[in-house]
């Protein structure tokens, strides 16, 4: 059976819901998709985690090596990783608990969604957080 993300409704509940969301693959770099997408979810009012083990800190926020540094429960592992390589962090977002597991725009890893499934993660893929709080999140948290 194929992968189907969850409905948009569902996402505006996550979206809402959620407050704590780690990026794995955060840039330092004010000019890379990631830093741009991370910096506009926390002036909407999410709490970014990032986790780059090349850098101690980004937007103001601790860095962490890995998700299983982080001191504090985890809504939404936001992956900028290329798809190759996002297994290790599905199964290390099981390992940690987290609720979500979200691949961004152009990633995709049926294998990913699989162990984070079983792991009781939620799985949406292909779908940029930015853009999806934008249009089911307007007027913000």
């Amino acid at each position: 059976m194929a992968f189907e993300n969850p409905s948009r409704d569902r996402i505006k509940e996550i979206l809402h819901s959620s407050r704590n969301v780690a990026v794995v693959g955060l840039s330092d770099k004010p000019d890379r998709i990631s830093y741009m997408v991370s910096e506009a979810m926390q002036k909407k009012g999410y709490r970014i985690i990032p986790v780059n083990p090349n850098a101690e800190q980004i937007l103001g926020e601790a860095c962490y090596a890995s998700l299983s540094d982080i001191p504090e429960p985890v809504d939404i592992v936001n992956v900028f990783r290329r798809s190759e390589y996002v297994l290790p962090v599905a199964e290390e977002a099981v390992k940690i608990k987290a609720k979500v597991f979200w691949l961004q725009q152009g990633i995709y890893s049926e294998e990913a969604a699989d162990v984070a499934k079983a792991g009781g993660l939620e799985v949406i893929m292909d779908r940029c957080i930015k853009v999806e709080d934008s249009i089911l999140l307007p007027g913000g948290k």
